[in-house]
């Protein structure tokens, strides 16, 4: 593997803004290439116009639906799917390989149900694995990949949002913990909280050393990762960079470029610099802008009567423990790249042209309830926590071999209900085909819902089922 950190300094920039001489257009009509003229970071920095921010979506949307081809560097015949820059032992043979990939031509054909963006059926379902050791698996065995079905990115910025606020107020907790420590001499607890949303708690030491066995449900260092089912990706720029390698064979220049390998061709396909900088903001900027599924109230009388007890029932039964209504948001401006990006990733204060989207101009917006602070009540029905979902009794949702960037493999980002009714199948694999069935799947901090759930009259379980039938992506 080679991944060295070495390079000349112009030939990072060649290799980051390659192409860039120009806005990002599309190709020709008659092109084989369907990305086209890169996109120039240089034209989207600093604060956009809402003229540049739609712009620049329109920009991701076409990346986002453009089935790509040979000639934009699809294939990776020398690179694994691995999310750190890694070598084959030899070239694969063939471009498309349903489980390790790449899998797809474009980013929509996996998320589009009911809309661009959207989920996907149990046909779309990938296969995770780090690829380090078995990059060329070829089997659907449990024991090499954990099968995942493809969750939906609508509201995804206001997703990333929370977790860029809730990291800050936990990383501050810990910060405020350790200077009374040192100031007093003494071990000071604190507890682990923000927006409402338990964390669990650090002991802080006068030496520094911090004492994390009691955190619960977020990583040693208090950074909430949002994304994947299992809640281990911290960011769409993140996101979009891991999945144009795996399901496409797309390397990002600011990951598999001069900069981290030393290579303009990581893969060795021939096409260098396959997917610039501008590009990827695009491509965020464009799944940012998505707009939040809503809650609709339905025309039909019955429907509407039992919804509105369902709605009572589901904190009745504890369901809003972890799949909070809402959460509060205090700011609507996307900062990209964002603080919480990762080595490999483009990160903030390494680029000249950072820009700030604020998802305040788009539309949808505008349509966002607030609390009487004037934060954005952000609809979610999430809690952005990971939670232990399988117990001895009822384990179907325990149902990996292999655990994922440290997380145990019963472990799962809390999914949020906000468009459930429109992203069928459920599940982190995709093969519970009805709501009742995946509520009656919940075990380990799940379990007590569920069993309420299960003791509830019928026309109780109907009016909770009736309830989330209401919470829909539109078109």
């Amino acid at each position: 593997m080679r991944f060295r950190l070495q390079t000349v300094a112009a030939l990072c920039v060649i290799g980051l803004f390659a192409g860039s001489a120009h806005s990002g257009d599309g190709p020709a009509p008659w092109s084989e290439s369907t990305i086209g003229t890169p996109t120039n970071p240089q034209d989207y920095q600093g604060r956009l116009s809402p003229a540049q921010l739609q712009a620049l979506m329109a920009r991701g949307e076409h990346l986002f639906t453009a089935k790509f081809t040979s000639q934009d560097g699809v294939g990776r015949p020398m690179a694994t799917q691995a999310i750190i820059p890694t070598k084959r032992k030899r070239p694969i043979q063939q471009s498309f390989q349903r489980l390790p990939g790449m899998d797809s031509n474009a980013c929509s054909s996996c998320h589009n149900d009911p809309v661009t963006g959207g989920a996907g059926d149990f046909v779309t379902n990938v296969f995770v694995s780090e690829g380090f050791t078995n990059p060329d698996f070829d089997s659907t065995d449990p024991q090499f990949s954990n099968e995942r079905n493809t969750n939906h990115l609508m509201g995804a910025g206001l997703i990333e949002l929370l977790a860029r606020e809730m990291t800050a107020d936990l990383q501050a907790l810990r910060k405020a913990a350790l200077q009374k420590a040192r100031e007093t001499g003494a071990p000071e607890k604190a507890r682990l909280t923000s927006k409402g949303v338990d964390f669990g708690e650090i002991t802080a030491e006068p030496d520094g050393i911090v004492d994390l066995s009691a955190i619960d449900g977020i990583d040693t260092d208090l950074v909430i990762r949002p994304f994947s089912q299992k809640g281990v990706i911290g960011s769409l720029r993140q996101f979009t960079v891991n999945a144009l390698n795996h399901h496409h064979g797309i390397q990002a220049v600011e990951r598999f470029g001069p900069r981290w390998t030393g290579e303009t061709d990581f893969d060795e396909d021939g096409v260098n610099a396959e997917i610039g900088a501008g590009d990827i903001s695009a491509l965020v900027a464009w799944q940012a802008g998505r707009p939040p599924p809503v809650a609709v109230k339905p025309d039909d009388q019955q429907w509407q009567l039992l919804s509105d007890r369902g709605r009572g029932v589901f904190d009745e039964i504890g369901c809003g423990s972890c799949h909070r209504p809402t959460l509060p948001l205090n700011s609507l401006e996307f900062t990209d790249p964002g603080p919480l990006d990762g080595a490999g990733t483009l990160r903030q204060g390494e680029s000249a042209h950072g820009a700030v989207y604020d998802l305040a101009l788009l539309e949808w917006a505008r349509a966002l309830p607030r609390d009487e602070k004037g934060a954005v009540l952000v609809p979610l029905f999430g809690d952005l926590k990971r939670h232990t979902i399988a117990d001895q009794q009822v384990s179907a949702l325990g149902n990996e071999l292999l655990g994922q960037r440290f997380v145990d493999r019963d472990v799962f980002m809390t999914g949020e209900l906000w468009g459930i009714a429109s992203t069928a199948p459920y599940g982190h694999r995709g093969d519970f085909t009805t709501l009742d069935e995946i509520i009656r799947a919940h075990g380990g901090a799940g379990r007590a819902s569920r069993d309420r759930y299960v003791a509830l009259v019928e026309e109780d379980r109907q009016s909770l089922i009736a309830f989330l039938k209401t919470l829909v992506i539109t078109p």
